[in-house]
């Protein structure tokens, strides 16, 4: 395995109504910095064999809400590569939204463009590789 500047990961994830936390269904900031762990890990063991350990975020942006109802895409992308730290660009798109209205309250739609909701950069550590 070899961890290579660009090698990308995606998720798609339904946002349950259990996991609305303020008025409006609005979901804390919290749940797309877990999903970007979900998507570092599997990063880490497509490029190094292992799950890695999150080090730290940087630049961490709320620039939409997500709200239950949403379906989000959620992607990580390796921008750098350290001997054991792997620097990784993540970002969420709400795709589709719930729309229930009282007639139709399990309505929802595809937006016609993704919303960028959430953007970071995180480093993850990678245990060293093995002695040739």
């Amino acid at each position: 395995m070899t961890a290579a500047v660009g090698t990308r990961v995606v998720h798609r994830r339904y946002v349950p109504y259990s996991h609305a936390h303020y008025a409006g269904n609005l979901v804390d900031g919290a749940y797309s910095l877990g999903l970007f762990g979900d998507v570092a890990t599997e990063l880490c063991i497509r490029t190094d064999g292992d799950e890695g350990l999150f080090a730290s975020y940087a630049d961490v942006q709320f620039r939409q809400p997500v709200r239950a109802g949403d379906v989000l895409e959620v992607t990580a992308e390796l921008v750098r590569v350290g001997t054991r730290s792997r620097v990784i660009e993540f970002a969420v798109h709400v795709v589709a939204r719930g729309a229930a209205t009282e007639e139709r309250p399990g309505a929802a739609e595809l937006l016609p463009e993704p919303l960028l909701a959430t953007t970071a950069t995180g480093t993850v550590v990678v245990p060293p590789a093995p002695a040739s």
